[in-house]
């Protein structure tokens, strides 16, 4: 049969349930979400008060942050009920989602019900972080088996990028490629096929190898300030580590999947990590003093304000005080920090011989170890285990490709060597002449894998909407670079234009190679598209050499910066070909104006953009005013006798207060994004997607946008913008320095003292944003506020 889904319930509406339920909104499935009926009600009561838990859950799904919902208007899709009132409405989901309390006994019983009123062919699934799916179904009637399986999110479901799906025995295989092509190209996600086994793929080994990694800590006199310290981002993982994660997690929800994932694992040698007495010790004395980390402001880091600045102090695993903080060096890391591949950087570290070293290799020693023996037993290839662990929890690479950057024969005597064994399939891998788990081309691209079952490398499938980077400059598609930036051959006549600056900031390099691209473009390219696969789509201009200019007065070299800056975004608005921008993440400052310059916006849909200059005391101009007036103004002001205003103190306070964006979806309603721009949920597919939209405009009769009006409110309007900052003044919400920058947004944004209200050439207002940068930028208060955002990393008010 062929599935499609429509229509959504969602059963547990707490954090997970209600998380997933706001996903399914953000892709605008309609969703209901159950739960028990409140306590001390009875059917016939008010809704308000029968569902009041969903309710409940649904006020903190709205007010958490980081945002669950992609905007407000999804909650709108989510429908509140319970179970005893309105379990018939499971009749009309195509997908029922399980997110209850983990208990098979109470999954079991929720299936039965489920399975007596849910319409044939309807998916149903459980998000058990663990238990039997096939104990789960077991017993239930065959149309219901059929349809069955795992479908493992991890929370917050809308950022965490991994989706392990789990199927039993009898679950129909046709259900599954659905749902993984469901998952990857509607709900954004990496999708993972694992094994019935407890805890599948990703939790088992980040319990398995976390409880490792602090037992050997405790063992060996390590402090949880170096163990953070050589298990984050020096390694390809996030900040959070290994002791910020469980903080992150919670000491005791950490502490009770172990306690639950041990019987579990009867057949698995590797389970009495979790049972090591010194890591007991210390979970049960951290329970004790109530030491659960993030939620209690105190695990391993206790979160402590010292002469007025927050500080988080570690906890020493020895005397079980927390401590202040200090500082963390080891010489193996000074010497190996700045590799830039990840796989080289861990191989250098591992081959030193000092703490660190030998910390990170018996951390490495047990993960590569336990990584082979769980082949065939939690998913049946290696790139699904390397990519839940990648996916999973932000690491650069799984445990694979890092054993192939190491190197897989000359590690095994080592590994043998520190207690851990190395499975037979490796050995034999190694025996048939394939040196490595993953076969790479001649560009060094992976392009297979080893499978034990088939005794040799089969392809790696690739995803025809990816597009790699590295892959084509590897292939030789870079036709042109500089140390900011660089042009690529996307194929089939597009153009790439690569930031690769330091947090892909814009600067002089980034301009003149976007000049080369609409050169570029008129030697037989069809379209450009501005993009790249960095952490950050740009943090906005060299906000340093502004600061250098300012401080020294170089006055007519910062105003040609900031003409540069117009000039090339007024060019790439009204090149004859299309530009399509590909915005995600961090989209700040003139990250935000080069959005706005492409003929069409292809964009991620976790997008955080914002004009954001005010925060060092500047205006945007490089368009950006401009751009908020044409966006959200000038449409309005074509309808007959419209008030300006509202529409103007909308511009006005966004830019004031240096908002930015949640969502994609959000920053459609700032004016960021056109009713005809896209976003895309999978991240690995905005090239192709950007490079898809590009195509179809050059193929559609492209016709670029020239220069136009801009609608200038006037003096009536400046005088109301700056009444308002006057009162914020007043009311001690503004500092005298806000104030002055204030003003100046607020003439630029109305025209100036225009004594009646009007259509004025766009360069009018370009003019304007220059000139009030300039004077701000000779201001002392500004130039503070963007040395102290240089150095702290976080604005001044002053």
């Amino acid at each position: 049969m062929s599935y499609s889904i429509r229509t959504a319930a969602v059963i547990g509406s707490g954090t997970m349930g209600a998380g997933i339920a706001a996903l399914l909104a953000g892709v605008g499935v309609r969703v209901s979400l159950l739960d028990l009926a409140a306590e001390g009600t009875r059917p016939g009561d008010p809704p308000q008060a029968r569902n009041a838990l969903v309710l409940r859950n649904l006020d903190a799904l709205a007010r958490a942050r980081p945002a669950q919902l992609f905007t407000a208007a999804d909650a709108d899709l989510i429908t509140p009920g319970n179970l005893e009132d309105d379990l018939d409405r499971l009749a009309e989901a195509d997908w029922i989602v399980e997110v209850v309390v983990e208990r098979l006994a109470v999954k079991r019983g929720l299936m039965s019900q489920i399975a007596a009123v849910r319409k044939p062919g309807a998916i149903v699934s459980t998000n058990t972080s663990g238990l039997s799916i096939h104990a789960i179904a077991e017993g239930l009637d065959e149309d219901f088996q059929r349809h069955f399986l795992g479908t493992h999110f991890f929370n917050p479901p809308r950022y965490l990028k991994l989706l392990e799906l789990i199927p039993h025995t009898r679950t129909d295989p046709a259900l599954i490629d659905f749902m993984a092509a469901f998952g990857r190209d509607v709900l954004g996600k990496g999708v993972v096929v694992a094994r019935d086994t407890p805890n599948f793929i990703a939790n088992r080994f980040i319990s398995l190898v976390n409880s490792a990694t602090i037992a050997y800590a405790i063992e060996h006199g390590y402090t949880v300030e170096e163990v953070d310290a050589l298990t984050g981002p020096l390694i390809g993982r996030p900040k959070t580590a290994t002791f910020r994660l469980n903080d992150l997690v919670g000491v005791d929800v950490a502490a009770h999947v172990s306690e639950n994932l041990y019987p579990a694992l009867a057949d698995d040698p590797a389970r009495e990590v979790l049972r090591h007495p010194a890591l007991i010790a210390l979970l049960d004395r951290m329970i004790e003093q109530g030491w659960l980390g993030n939620k209690t402001d105190a695990g391993f880091y206790r979160k402590t304000v010292v002469e007025g600045e927050r500080q988080f102090w570690p906890l020493d695993l020895q005397t079980l005080t927390h401590v202040p903080p200090s500082k963390v060096r080891f010489e193996s890391v000074g010497r190996h920090r700045n590799i830039e591949d990840t796989g080289a950087r861990i191989k250098a570290l591992l081959g030193e011989s000092d703490r660190a070293g030998q910390f990170l290799w018996a951390m490495h020693a047990f993960y590569l170890s336990y990584a082979a023996r769980m082949l065939g037993v939690v998913a049946d290839d290696v790139v699904s285990i390397d990519r839940a662990n990648q996916w999973g929890f932000g690491h650069e690479l799984g445990p694979f490709a890092i054993w192939d950057a190491i190197g897989v024969a000359e590690s095994i005597p080592r590994i043998e060597a520190a207690g851990h064994p190395v499975a037979d399939w490796v050995n034999a891998m190694l025996a048939a002449g394939c040196p490595t788990f993953y076969r790479r081309d001649a560009h060094g691209r992976a392009d297979g894998y080893y499978s034990p079952a088939a005794g040799g490398y089969v392809d790696l499938a690739g995803d025809p909407k990816q597009v790699s980077i590295a892959g084509l400059k590897a292939a030789g598609k870079a036709l042109d670079t500089n140390a900011g930036a660089s042009l690529i051959d996307l194929g089939d006549g597009v153009l790439l234009l690569e930031f690769h600056t330091k947090a892909n900031a814009i600067d002089e390099d980034i301009v003149k190679m976007a000049y080369r691209g609409l050169e570029r473009l008129e030697t037989g390219y069809e379209a450009l598209v501005i993009g790249n696969q960095g952490a950050q789509f740009s943090a906005g201009a060299n906000l340093f050499l502004v600061a250098m200019l300012a401080q020294q007065g170089q006055w007519a070299q910062l105003d040609g910066m900031i003409r540069l800056g117009q000039e090339l975004m007024q060019t790439l608005r009204a090149c004859p070909k299309p530009v399509v921008t590909a915005p995600f993440g961090m989209a700040l400052g003139g990250g935000a104006e080069i959005t706005m310059a492409g003929t069409r916006v292809v964009a991620h849909a976790e997008l955080y953009i914002g004009l954001v200059e005010f925060g060092v005391g500047l205006i945007p101009a490089w368009t950006g005013a401009k751009e908020m007036l044409r966006r959200n103004v000038n449409p309005i002001m074509t309808v007959p006798n419209a008030d300006v205003l509202p529409h103007l103190q909308k511009v006005f306070e966004q830019v004031a207060l240096a908002k930015v964006s949640e969502s994609a979806r959000q920053a459609r309603g700032m004016g960021f994004l056109g009713p005809a721009d896209r976003i895309v949920l999978n991240g690995d597919h905005l090239l192709a997607e950007a490079k898809r939209a590009a195509l179809e405009l050059a193929a559609g009769g492209y016709v670029p946008t020239l220069p136009g009006k801009i609608w200038a409110a006037g003096r009536d309007a400046l005088a109301a913008l700056r009444l308002a900052v006057w009162q914020m003044r007043e009311g001690g919400y503004a500092s005298a320095h806000d104030a002055t920058i204030a003003n100046r947004l607020a003439t630029v944004l109305t025209g100036g003292d225009l004594s009646e209200p009007g259509w004025v050439p766009e360069k009018y207002i370009l003019d304007l944003e220059r000139e009030a940068f300039l004077s701000l930028a000779g201001e002392p208060k500004t130039q503070e506020r963007i040395w102290y955002m240089l150095q702290n990393g976080k604005p001044l008010r002053n």
